[in-house]
């Protein structure tokens, strides 16, 4: 939920450049994926949260350093942020606790997805 609230903020600031469509769609994607977690713990029993929580203040960061220091500096910190959930679902696939349906969801898609978005973002920064 925060990459969605991230990528918010970031298409606010590359509103009228070749960015924003790339953007938008990654933030679409993040989107999806956050749908395809929550239902998962929905089917487990658990209730999925309706914020962000901690990762919030990663969106506020990026609209602050877009602000500051401009796209590419914002492009950095998406790219990051990006680099993190690839981190975090990497820790999921080894974690014993993670249900082996969610595993193949990251493995199938949620992975490939955050793989692709840092080529992207990569893409972006070096236009």
């Amino acid at each position: 939920m925060s990459a969605v609230e991230t990528y918010t903020q970031a298409i606010e600031k590359f509103d009228s450049d070749p960015y924003h469509a790339a953007l938008i769609e990654i933030r679409g994607e993040h989107e999806h994926s956050a749908s395809v977690l929550r239902q998962h713990l929905i089917e487990m029993g658990a209730e999925p949260s309706d914020s962000s929580g901690v990762w919030g203040s990663f969106a506020e960061a990026v609209e602050g350093t877009a602000k500051l220091l401009g796209e590419s500096a914002a492009l950095t910190a998406l790219e990051q942020g990006e680099e993190h959930g690839i981190n975090e679902y990497e820790n999921a696939l080894e974690d014993g606790e993670v249900m082996d349906e969610i595993k193949a969801e990251i493995r199938r898609t949620l992975l490939p997805r955050l793989t692709g978005h840092v080529s992207i973002l990569r893409t972006l920064k070096n236009r």
